[in-house]
């Protein structure tokens, strides 16, 4: 087992992974860049070591720094988090280079999941059911036009290197299928320093919905269930639960089967997340796969009462898994809280929190970095937290969720939690009928000024 894990990531996610390390008995280094010296995660570790100034390229994504942190601490293994180095191959190669163990996919792994169009292509070779649209790369412009004609409109362009919903753009009709090949290239070019783009056809009315899988070094893989992730703002999700309402028994199985079909052809080692859009007659597509651990993976953790990143460092130390299967036998569901307006188009919050009050009680999970007095810095994505609330029923998952939201209080800035209220308020959402289509018709209410 490792002796010492440096996390090279910030927030919550590096406070999280922190945590299972301590209770494994494995000694911990956080890396931080300058304004991020008063995070939690610097003040827990047993190290820290400042890694740059405040600007990502300067400091989390500058991997001679993070290498030269976990050499000089006598770091024997690293662990990415999500975001940042996580699905970064260079990275993953270098650490094995230093013979430092990457607790996350290996660079080839990346190379072959981490570019869609060959994730697809490896996906249809493996037997998983795949969206009908391009087999690789489109050529030209007039490549494009064929195809789109060829599987049908609507379609949906997409960047190969992408990410976050840059580079995607949703075609109904011919004739304005050149001006969205054009703009989607070059957004792609400028967020991934690569143009190329694959097409697919536009699933109407979907979900995305993705299943949780683990493999080990001996090619076994198991999935740990589903998680539904379909409301989403700007294809950046807003909120997930588990199991998701539009599941079945028999989904769930095909789902699931599929999966680890996909996990095992690849021989897939770590966790990650298998992400499948579901159409609304129950056909189900593979998007992509995610070759790290998710945001959303607390609700899983929840439902199975299973501890991810404890999984994730016994498979990079060798340790193989059960092998079984998993299904959820309570429910659960997650908000992200981010530092946004969600009165002012969610524009980004940053500054001073003034108050907090943290949520507790029966069936409240609460992972953050932040706390009264700590300073949310411009840099960085906008999620300060995660809520998550579990219970026997989804109708209670809601109920304590309300109730969490409602004690959940951080002044000096904005939060989504308003969002989150109303959300917890929505027909649609209380019935379980959204689709990744939701947040179009969303309108905020505006608050009561008296």
């Amino acid at each position: 087992m490792f002796k010492k894990i440096l996390i090279a990531n910030r927030g919550e996610i590096a406070l999280r992974v922190i945590r299972t390390c301590k209770e494994m008995g494995i000694k911990t280094v956080a890396v931080y860049s300058t304004v991020d010296a008063e995070s939690l995660h610097v003040k827990f570790a047993d190290e820290a070591v400042c890694i740059g100034p405040g600007p990502s390229s300067e400091s989390y994504l500058k991997m001679s720094n993070v290498i030269a942190a976990a050499e000089i601490t006598n770091a024997d293994a690293i662990h990415p988090g999500y975001g940042f180095l996580s699905e970064n191959a260079k990275f993953s190669k270098i650490c094995e280079e230093h013979d430092i163990k990457f607790i996350g996919a290996s660079a080839d792994m990346i190379n072959r999941m981490g570019d869609k169009a060959n994730a697809k292509a490896t996906m249809l070779e493996a037997g998983v059911p795949c969206v009908p649209g391009s087999e690789g790369i489109i050529k030209d412009y007039e490549h494009c036009e064929k195809l789109a004609l060829e599987v049908g409109y609507p379609v949906m362009l997409k960047a190969s290197a992408g990410g976050g919903g840059k580079g995607m753009r949703a075609v109904w009709k011919k004739e304005h299928l050149k001006d969205a090949w054009e703009s989607a290239r070059q957004e792609s070019k400028a967020a991934f320093g690569n143009d190329d783009m694959y097409m697919e056809k536009l699933i109407e009315e979907p979900r995305h919905i993705e299943i949780q899988i683990v493999g080990d070094s001996t090619g076994k893989a198991c999935h740990l269930s589903e998680r539904d992730c379909s409301v989403q703002r700007r294809h950046q999700k807003l909120t997930e639960e588990v199991p998701s309402p539009f599941m079945t028994t028999a989904l769930r199985k095909k789902m699931g089967d599929a999966a680890v079909k996909a996990a095992e052809y690849i021989k897939y080692e770590g966790a990650g997340t298998v992400e499948f859009l579901v159409d609304k007659h129950r056909n189900f597509y593979f998007m992509e796969m995610n070759t790290r651990i998710q945001v959303e993976h607390p609700i899983t953790e929840q439902v199975i009462d299973f501890d991810l990143i404890r999984e994730q460092i016994l498979v990079a130390a060798g340790v193989p898994i059960s092998g079984k299967n998993y299904t959820p036998n309570l429910h659960s569901i997650e908000c992200r809280i981010n530092a946004e307006d969600p009165f002012n188009d969610f524009r980004p919050s940053p500054g001073k929190i003034t108050t907090l009050h943290a949520p507790g009680g029966h069936g409240v999970r609460l992972d953050t970095h932040v706390y009264a007095g700590y300073t949310i810095p411009p840099n960085y994505d906008s999620m300060i937290a995660k809520l998550i609330t579990t219970a026997q029923t989804r109708e209670e998952a809601i109920s304590k969720m309300k109730r969490a939201l409602d004690e959940f209080v951080i002044e000096g800035i904005k939060t989504t939690i308003p969002f989150h209220r109303q959300l917890m308020e929505h027909p649609d959402y209380l019935a379980g009928n959204y689709t990744t289509k939701f947040m179009e018709d969303f309108v905020m209410e505006k608050p009561n000024e008296d």
